[in-house]
């Protein structure tokens, strides 16, 4: 019988598939204690699904190449470290050769304790860290069933099939989406959560917050996943196949549409011009933005090669790889972001800081490169070299005040006297830039105005601390949001302080390039958008449908509204 789930989109698109239930929490338990002669045995069978989970995040490391590397090398180095935690293991161990647990009661009893200690956490971004423990749990027990379970087909081999999970990790959805994986149904998570940023980045439809998906649905049950609405319906009928297939031949002729608009001019109806960059980070990236017409790449991260190894990257290891970003981009401007460290980003050489009570707020972005001031110098040593292959702009992210700015500043002027006496080739000018996603340098930006050749609002960030909510939390969904008056009226103040001193602001987080907020974007005077290659073209048509003019003049009535919903509902009557 035909049944419709609610949710929220978080990945637009629609899939029709099998609906393949995950649900590692409600593996069936064995609760039997065992007997003395047992526990070696159960000891050995536990060490070996752990050993074969560490084996599955190496294989898929090892598998994952460009953006989807960057993406996900930080979640599996979190998992790795968990199932090498020696807490974790050790009690593990002490409840079968103690409390004469079996192997998978065992890491459910180890389960439910950690979880309780994320939970009872005050910080928001610890607390959303218990999904890390559910996943990497859930992998051993998988692994366990498996050596019990030889039958059961494996995750990752299901092909062609639509997830249903409470959560997935951002591990998971990569692997499987290079298997056939058709879209992602989640019971709780947010829209704003890594799994569902890296989705939109992936093109695979996605609903999450649909309540009663796993006690809903059933293995191989024929659901209909409608991202553009929030549905999901299981077993449909006639009409909502007729309703899928019109949507497919309409993707279709959309397909055709967005590939005329490659390297055509970014204008609104009423003739304004519009620049579109690119987000990047790996030659992926660089091709994609440039098959998609960009104007340049507005924001390229550089944590990556701190990521991806042991050992601090070289001066010369960098130096190559802002080079060939340079050169790939043919002469357009390229927007280079300093090291970006800390938080949820941490690197295997140990560069940021582990253990800190609230790593959200603690040593991360420039405040992490000017307390490593060699390492620093190393990185503004390779930009510098790089520069002269082509327009490069430098940019400094989670400032907070001037002196920051000054300081980096001052580390570029000596870097280039060292240069200039080895006589190697530096550019003329080096434009350096303010990412402003901390609120007391939104707020007190009149100050950075003097420091500043450009600006960069990274959004994503602006809005947890405006709004003290973590994204991932899909309990405060009613929160983080990005209509919500203050930050928007944040937004519109960073912009108009720009464009009134003359310097350029551009926009480089996920709002940038979601199609249903072009239009507020440009009511709020910005005219920079940078966003992943996979939008440039659907936001270039979007812009194309405009009036520039008339939207600005709605921006008044925008930035008074009080809440979400009424910034909504004016949106609404714009469109």
């Amino acid at each position: 019988m035909r049944m419709v789930l609610a949710g929220t989109p978080a990945s637009r698109g629609m899939a029709l598939g099998r609906a393949r239930l995950v649900q590692p929490s409600r593996h069936a338990i064995d609760q039997r204690p065992l007997r003395p002669e047992e526990v070696p045995g159960e000891l050995a069978r536990l060490h070996q699904a752990i050993d074969i989970a560490r084996q599955e995040l190496r294989e898929l490391r090892g598998k994952l190449h460009g953006a989807l590397a960057r993406e996900v090398n930080e979640f599996i180095d979190a998992h790795s470290l968990l199932l090498d935690d020696r807490e974790l293991l050790q009690g593990l161990d002490e409840l079968i050769q103690v409390g004469h647990y079996r192997a998978d009661a065992a890491l459910k009893k180890q389960r439910d304790r950690l979880v309780q200690v994320f939970e009872a956490m005050d910080d928001p971004y610890l607390r959303s860290r218990k999904e890390d423990v559910d996943q990497v749990i859930g992998r051993v027990l998988a692994a366990l069933k498996r050596q019990t379970s030889p039958e059961e087909r494996k995750l990752a081999a299901r092909v062609g099939e639509i997830l249903v999970a409470d959560t997935i990790a951002p591990t998971d959805m990569a692997h499987l989406a290079g298997h056939g994986l058709l879209g992602v149904v989640a019971s709780s998570s947010s829209a704003y959560s890594h799994s569902a940023i890296l989705a939109r980045s992936l093109d695979l439809p996605m609903v999450v917050g649909a309540r009663d998906a796993l006690s809903s649905i059933h293995d191989d049950d024929l659901i209909l996943l409608d991202a553009e609405h929030g549905e999901v319906i299981v077993h449909p009928t006639a009409p909502d196949l007729a309703r899928y297939r019109a949507w497919q031949r309409e993707a279709q002729q959309q397909g055709r549409r967005l590939a005329a608009l490659a390297h055509a001019p970014t204008r609104t109806r009423d003739g304004v011009h519009m620049h579109l960059f690119a987000n990047a980070e790996m030659p992926a990236d660089i091709a994609a933005a440039r098959a998609c017409g960009a104007d340049g790449v507005g924001l390229y991260r550089t944590e990556f090669l701190f990521l991806r190894g042991k050992q601090l990257p070289s001066e010369e290891e960098q130096f190559v790889a802002y080079r060939d970003l340079v050169l790939g981009m043919g002469g357009l401007p390229v927007t280079i972001r300093t090291l970006d460290l800390g938080a949820d980003k941490a690197d295997a050489a140990g560069l940021a800081l582990h253990g800190e009570d609230n790593p959200a707020l603690g040593v991360r972005g420039v405040r992490l490169s000017l307390r490593h001031p060699a390492v620093f110098t190393t990185q503004i040593r390779a930009i510098l070299r790089a520069a002269c292959y082509g327009p490069v702009r430098v940019l400094v992210p989670m400032l907070t005040q001037p002196d920051e700015l000054i300081a980096v500043r001052t580390l570029f002027k000596l870097a280039r006297q060292e240069l200039s006496r080895a006589h190697v080739d530096l550019p003329e000018k080096l434009p350096l830039g303010a990412m402003i996603e901390v609120p007391a340098a939104a707020i007190n930006m009149r100050a950075l105005l003097a420091h500043a050749d450009f600006f960069a609002i990274g959004s994503n960030d602006l809005a947890q601390y405006v709004l003290a909510a973590d994204r991932g939390n899909d309990a405060l969904e009613g929160i983080y949001h990005p209509l919500q008056p203050a930050l928007l009226r944040l937004i519109a103040h960073v912009i108009g302080l720009g464009r009134r001193a003359g310097k350029p602001v551009s926009l480089c987080g996920e709002i940038g390039g979601d199609v249903r907020l072009t239009a507020l974007l440009v009511a709020l005077g910005l005219t920079e958008f940078s966003m992943h290659p996979s939008q440039l073209l659907k936001v270039r048509e979007r812009l194309a449908g405009l009036d520039r003019t008339a939207l600005r003049a709605c921006a008044p009535r925008l930035l008074r509204a009080d809440t979400y919903e009424d910034v909504q509902a004016l949106l609404d009557q714009l469109a």
